[in-house]
């Protein structure tokens, strides 16, 4: 049976779980922000079709401006993350010490991000006559710092999840909010549609701006194209504009799920069971552990993604399962699909097989599976409306 009540959390620590539910409440007000953003009914762009000779250009007309509250958000989610560390490592220092630090070893107690070797020799120098002995070469703790550094990414870095997070933080804290950009993730033409969005080339990280020309086709000529516009978040100092909320989870998660227990335990295999992302902060507890595990275990960014994937899905199966023999109306089909859950979306749309060639057997499951989903809306409307149906 895993231990549910994170015993190999010390009590000293319980503050920097608090901090990281904290910072995955703050990436969640993002993702909201950010779904009412991309779901805005006239799209976060307009485009023109533009004359250019014997071809006809789809031009940007026009980019939704991105709402200011969202950058102010992701500097403050980063900067509690450097917090959960630098608090995690504070408590330790503290712990081995057996006292609280006088204020000269105090401002020596900070975690580092060397992506040289050399670099985290210096850091190790500097606290060997008036830093803590916790901080001192050849600690244990020394120990596990240094295995969090980023020069231990040996073939880039600086796209190691420590060095991302200073590099934001520094930023936001004495230059500007982060950056905030809208920009194509992917696109492809209806008639070579993907199995997976994965599988297609990745596009060029650059923020989308107007007069931009984003395809070009023969005059007359008509080819339907998807757009997966997304917001991106750019690396301080560089030309990279990764995707905002993929950049927020993969920092939020080594921080909760590989620093932080490194710095704690020492150990390089995550303990389990896991820190929460969230849990109830908001009042207090009598038992701060019971909490805990009472908490969420998946972040606001997966959340966000199911959020958006199940919009989708919506909209998808309004049209599909209307044109099934027999369907209800498109309200009844709209009021079915409103009063399920994300996840239930998710799984009925995943029950539908995509193949690109004539596959008599995929076409045979997948209108079973339209004429049940059609079914279940069909109950939905003669219990009033008002019954959700099972999950399935």
């Amino acid at each position: 049976m895993k231990d549910v009540m994170h015993h190999w959390l010390p009590d000293r620590h319980l503050g920097v779980a608090a901090t990281l539910s904290h910072s995955d409440e703050l990436i969640g007000q993002v993702a909201n922000l950010l779904f009412d953003y991309q779901t805005q009914p006239d799209g976060v762009f307009g485009l023109a079709e533009v004359p250019a000779g014997p071809f006809s250009q789809s031009v940007v007309e026009r980019v939704a401006p991105i709402p200011r509250k969202i950058p102010l958000l992701v500097a403050d989610a980063l900067v509690a993350l450097r917090a959960a560390l630098e608090h995690a490592l504070f408590a330790e220092v503290e712990f081995l010490n057996g006292s609280p630090l006088d204020e000269k070893a105090a401002r020596l107690v900070e975690m580092p991000a060397s992506d040289t070797y050399e670099k985290f020799e210096e850091w190790k120098k500097r606290r060997a006559k008036q830093g803590p002995p916790s901080l001192r070469a050849g600690s244990e703790l020394v120990r596990r710092i240094d295995g969090l550094q980023p020069f231990q990414r040996r073939s880039d870095p600086h796209m190691h999840p420590l060095a991302r997070l200073v590099l934001h933080t520094n930023h936001a804290k004495h230059r500007t909010p982060a950056i905030t950009a809208v920009r194509i993730a992917a696109m492809y033409q209806e008639d070579q549609r993907p199995r997976s969005i994965r599988d297609l080339p990745p596009r060029p990280e650059e923020p989308l701006r107007v007069g931009d020309v984003i395809a070009q086709t023969p005059m007359g000529t008509q080819v339907p194209t998807t757009l997966f516009p997304t917001v991106g978040i750019n690396r301080p100092g560089t030309d990279r504009w990764p995707v905002l909320m993929q950049e927020l989870d993969e920092i939020s998660h080594w921080v909760r799920t590989r620093a932080v227990p490194r710095l704690v335990t020492g150990s390089m295999e995550p303990p389990e069971p896991a820190l929460p992302t969230r849990y109830e902060i908001a009042v207090g507890h009598e038992d701060e552990r019971r909490a805990m595990s009472a908490g969420s275990t998946t972040s606001a960014a997966e959340r966000h993604k199911q959020r958006l994937g199940a919009a989708s899905a919506r909209v998808d199966l309004v049209d599909t399962i209307g044109q099934v023999d027999g369907s209800p109306s498109v309200r009844q089909i709209t009021a079915w699909l409103s009063q399920l859950t994300d996840g239930e979306v998710l799984d009925r749309i995943a029950r539908l097989k995509v193949s690109h060639t004539y596959d008599l057997d995929v076409m045979r499951h997948n209108f079973e599976v339209l004429e049940g989903l059609r079914d279940e809306v069909l109950e939905f409307a003669r219990d009033g409306g008002s019954t959700p149906s099972g999950a399935g």
